[in-house]
């Protein structure tokens, strides 16, 4: 269960009740949890305590997603998902895999993402976006300037802009959905102390 608290449909403003309705098919989404993707769908519903903070992810949605965007979706996708792989959020992770699918990358790109740096399934442009990220993300955001130059040779700047603000915000999104046990980032801690074998006897 998430940590927080869930906002059903009759308790959710009208403009976030639209929303629920697009995403549950008329479900209340707190007692009949479940999205077309097979998410429980609680992310929704946990962000939803908060109206503002709701509609400002929303509008982060359709930042990303329109078409006056120049960064090539792929690349935002292989971006986004190659965030959620580092900060081992299973929520991020596998739905960009889906929605790196849906843009064009292709079975053997999305299986590789996880071991980017030995694999020849990414083009130099990708390549050099997938190092950007590693370095936003593991090295958070000290970018070398090698880094940085390689990159330039493949995108502009606005491309670049863009790349950064969506890399860091699936940062977030995924740091967000661990920290609150989100969605599929609903687990236990697995780094626990492992008892010693009994000695009694």
């Amino acid at each position: 269960m998430p940590r927080l608290s869930q906002v059903s449909r009759q308790d959710a403003p009208e403009d976030i009740q639209k929303i629920y309705d697009m995403l549950f098919d008329g479900r209340d989404p707190v007692t009949e949890p479940g999205t077309q993707t097979g998410t429980p769908g609680n992310w929704w519903t946990v962000f939803a305590l908060v109206p503002d903070c709701f509609r400002h992810a929303v509008a982060g949605f359709s930042f990303y997603r329109s078409r006056s965007r120049e960064l090539d979706p792929k690349l935002r996708e292989l971006a986004q998902t190659r965030a959620g792989f580092l900060r081992e959020s299973q929520f991020v992770f596998s739905q960009h895999c889906k929605a790196a699918r849906l843009v064009g990358l292709s079975e053997e790109q999305i299986l590789e993402i996880p071991t980017w740096s030995t694999s020849d399934a990414f083009s130099r442009q990708e390549r050099s976006v997938l190092a950007y990220v590693d370095e936003i993300v593991n090295a958070n955001g000290r970018v070398q300037d090698v880094t940085f130059k390689r990159l330039s040779e493949h995108l502009g700047e606005k491309e670049i802009l863009e790349l950064t603000y969506v890399t860091a915000l699936y940062e977030m999104h995924a740091i967000m959905a661990r920290a609150l046990r989100l969605e599929y980032d609903d687990v236990d801690e697995r780094i626990v102390e492992v008892p010693a074998p009994s000695t009694e006897g």
